[in-house]
């Protein structure tokens, strides 16, 4: 089966099987060289597995960018507690649809990373949390953990080696909240998917209350690499502080949409009209969000940067999970930011006066200038909560709805004020 998403410019490391229906089962992944990577950790001091990682320098690949393998280290040792591994696959972010192509195409790579990983940490048990809304991928790593099980893989004495690790697939709800490590805890739990005030943090009192690592399934996808062929061959690929390859999601106006692997540092201007084939119908770039719809917008004139952690932070925006939303000139910018805002007060758990306020203001706000009801000191309001709402709560849902805002009334004031001036109405939909 043919991926559709290829471009020759591709460094395909934790992609390489996608399209590969055969990659899917534990036979095909073991012909492919699956689980000696596994093999090959089991063999070394848990903190030796750590220790690459920090020498590969992978980071986060959920959106903070933080880096691995001191993540890891973070964890006790020999404190007679059970540890856990939760495996974050709620993806949810506007924008965002790398991590499904991973649980649908290479369960197992998914699977051998993250046993590599709780071996690393010395944990118990691996739990998988799911988007509830995942039906496909979640049947396919489903079957995949029961293949593990089946050959002594998973569960107890794993490929003989006498470590136990069980492996447990848990599908969320559909709330987005549940994407933040400490709402996915509390949701695994059975509590209801709020946000814990940190300290204590998860390494010392997470799932359950023991000891806990939160990593996103990119992240521990690409382990079993690093494991087999060393940090330094890791770093061959990116630049010195993002070293390696990140998959870029890109959606909106651009010729050809997808998934591709990339090498941190990729030039965006290459990625839109190079990989992606340019603006679609030959109309001109208005805006790219760089990082899913929770980061700064940047217009035309700013994407002459590099796709990595600090350079996209330089140009005043963020990497985040590397979701490119491309928009061409035809785009209402209001509107967009509009959408975006509501989906964060609907998802926002409510837990947070900032947030659970100042997102529906700021939809109501945002709702009454594209109606053409506007004034031009709603823009003055709509900066101010922004500001009220950023740095004030548990998590940073609310500083995700203010960021998109303040962004693009700086950039694209002049949207704005054509829909404030021009008094044009327009039909909105109601709040969900």
């Amino acid at each position: 089966m043919a991926y559709p998403y290829r471009h020759e410019r591709e460094t395909r490391v934790i992609s390489a099987h996608f399209g590969d229906p055969e990659a899917r089962t534990l036979k095909g992944w073991r012909e492919r060289g699956g689980y000696a990577a596994l093999e090959k950790a089991l063999g070394m001091d848990r903190d030796a597995v750590i220790e690459e990682v920090k020498q590969s320098g992978l980071r986060g690949r959920g959106g903070a960018g933080f880096p691995t393998g001191m993540k890891w280290s973070f964890m006790p040792k020999d404190d007679g507690k059970p540890h856990y591994l939760l495996i974050n696959s709620d993806e949810s972010e506007p924008g965002a649809f790398k991590d499904r192509e991973l649980c649908r195409w290479t369960p197992h790579q998914l699977i051998e990373g993250a046993l590599i990983a709780a071996y690393a940490i010395r944990a118990v048990h691996v739990y998988i949390y799911m988007r509830g809304e995942f039906f496909e991928p979640a049947q396919i790593v489903a079957r995949a953990i029961e293949e593990a099980y089946e050959a002594g893989i998973a569960g107890k004495n794993i490929l003989g080696s006498g470590v136990d690790i069980d492996v447990t697939l848990h599908l969320g709800a559909g709330a987005y909240i549940c994407g933040e490590e400490t709402a996915l805890m509390n949701s695994l739990e059975g509590r209801r998917g709020q946000p814990r005030i940190k300290p204590p943090f998860p390494a010392a009192v997470g799932a359950f209350g023991m000891p806990t690592t939160i990593n996103n399934v990119e992240t521990v996808s690409t382990v079993p690499h690093i494991i087999k062929n060393g940090g330094a061959w890791y770093r061959q690929w990116g630049t010195e502080k993002s070293p390696g390859t990140k998959l870029f999601n890109v959606s909106g106006h651009v010729v050809r949409r997808g998934n591709y692997e990339l090498p941190l540092g990729f030039p965006l201007k290459d990625l839109i009209y190079d990989v992606c084939g340019g603006i679609r119908d030959g109309r001109k770039l208005k805006a790219v969000i760089p990082g899913g719809s929770s980061v700064p917008i940047l217009s035309a004139d700013e994407i002459d940067i590099a796709m990595d952690y600090e350079s996209v932070a330089a140009a005043g925006s963020m990497l985040g999970t590397a979701s490119v939303i491309v928009m061409d000139d035809r785009t209402n910018i209001v509107k967009q930011v509009r959408r975006m805002v509501e989906f964060y007060a609907h998802e926002s758990c409510g837990q947070c006066t900032p947030c659970r306020e100042g997102t529906a203001w700021l939809a109501k706000i945002l709702r009454r200038i594209e109606n053409g009801q506007g004034t031009e000191a709603d823009l003055d309001t709509l900066l101010e909560i922004g500001r009220n709402m950023s740095g004030t709560t548990i998590c940073v849902l609310s500083d995700s709805a203010a960021a998109p805002v303040a962004s693009s009334i700086r950039k694209f004031r002049d949207d704005y004020l054509a829909l404030i001036r021009r008094g044009t109405r327009v039909a909105v939909p109601a709040a969900v």
